[in-house]
């Protein structure tokens, strides 16, 4: 079969993406991975905030090296879109997008709490004219609450939402994650919240709101530091790449560099001193138990510290996989990319350009037998389909979308 006649989970669902940055574009890009049709709306001359955080940026078409950039943030959260550029402070415009909702299953937006009410855009304006839409708004802290009306990025949400209080070496500096995980993880969540309420209208016709918030996400996100909390009154500090309940669940220094050792049971335990040829460990009573271990944590530790340092990360990695104990090296981006699991796995997507150069994506990672993800559509440049979503949503004449690009509407 084909790509073109590949079957899609999410085939004949249209969906309006009207959000910037990371979080909505990020839930809108899965929507497309599973074949809806997402039309991305953006502001006329600049476009997504995301185009010009860069470098670095993906080379310019041939004769278009005037118009919005294309840097690697924007790339990696708008494949299998659709670009439009319109103004929606333009009369014309709101009405424009206001119409193209009335045809959307889904509309997400990320703006401030009550911003798109004046173009006519919010909830209740689009409901009265699709019932049956699913609109998903995305913001820093919801909809309501006393924080609601401030504006929300994801390095406030890791401060606020408790992550960055665990992160870090012990005693050190609080420190954020090396990607916007808050903006990530409520972008995954909006998209199961939108794909369960779709299911919703397809069964009842009513469609629904949904207010996703990074705070609550990143509170969720929490999980057993969470409820470490809420269960114990225990307050988590940061433990470096140590584990608070699970023991020996940290990094190591070999010979030669560091790799990370993952026991999550006492057989794995067992497996692990045999494979350093330290059995005694094995038949330690201190160590016997996953809980004992956590209490006897820093002689353990150290035992086996001692053991490891003095061998080499693939030789410990291939002696500890042979006996089925979790371990890897620690990788930098590059080794990432190389690494012949990844290629395996095919992971990496290229997109190929007129001109010869090629826009890399990354895949969606569940792997779907009957209706798996694919790669139509490469991250659009801006307002590159205006014509054809026009003509494709809304059937408009070619004289009426030159009228509209000359009153401002469009660009």
């Amino acid at each position: 079969m084909t790509q073109s006649q590949q079957r899609h989970a999410l085939d004949g669902v249209r969906v309006l993406d009207l959000s910037r940055v990371l979080a909505g574009p990020w839930s809108a890009q899965i929507l497309g991975d599973l074949g809806a049709d997402v039309v991305k709306v953006e502001a006329p001359g600049k476009g997504d905030d995301t185009r010009p955080w860069g470098p670095p940026f993906l080379p310019a078409m041939p004769g278009e090296e005037g118009l919005a950039r294309e840097s690697a943030y924007y790339l990696s959260a708008n494949r299998n879109k659709r670009s439009i550029a319109i103004d929606m402070g333009h009369p014309e415009g709101a009405a424009l997008i206001r119409r193209l909702a009335e045809k959307a299953d889904i509309v997400v937006e990320n703006f401030k709490v009550g911003g798109l009410r004046k173009f006519g855009l919010d909830y209740e304006s689009i409901r009265a004219l699709n019932p049956r839409a699913v609109y998903c708004s995305i913001t820093g802290f919801g909809q309501y609450g006393p924080y609601a009306e401030r504006g929300g990025y994801d390095f406030v949400a890791q401060a606020m939402g408790g992550i960055m209080s665990i992160t870090g070496e012990v005693g050190g500096t609080p420190l954020k994650t090396g990607v916007a995980i808050c903006d990530l993880f409520t972008g995954m969540y909006a998209t199961t919240a939108m794909l369960a309420a779709l299911r919703h209208a397809e069964r009842t016709g009513e469609g629904q709101y949904i207010d996703c918030a990074l705070l609550d996400t990143q509170i969720a996100m929490l999980a057993n530091q969470g409820y470490s909390w809420l269960v114990g009154g225990v307050v988590a500090k940061p433990m470096g790449n140590a584990h608070p309940t699970v023991v020996p669940y940290r990094t190591f220094a070999a010979a030669d560099g560091p790799l990370v050792v993952a026991v999550g049971n006492d057989g794995q335990y067992r497996n692990l001193c045999l494979a350093l040829d330290r059995a005694d460990l094995a038949d330690d009573p201190r160590f016997a138990t996953a809980t004992t271990r956590v209490i006897n944590r820093e002689p353990l530790e150290a035992a086996l510290q001692a053991a490891i340092s003095a061998r080499r990360v693939h030789e410990l990695i291939d002696a500890l996989s042979a006996r089925g104990v979790p371990c890897g090296p620690i990788n930098t981006i590059d080794q990432v990319f190389a690494d012949p699991q990844i290629e395996a796995r095919h992971i990496v997507h290229r997109f190929p350009r007129a001109d010869g150069v090629e826009t890399p994506t990354v895949a969606y990672p569940p792997k779907m037998s009957a209706t798996p993800a694919d790669y139509r559509r490469a991250p659009p440049r801006l307002n590159e389909h205006r014509s054809e979503i026009l003509r494709d949503w809304l059937d408009l004449a070619a004289e009426e979308e030159a009228r509209l690009v000359a009153a401002g509407a469009l660009s």
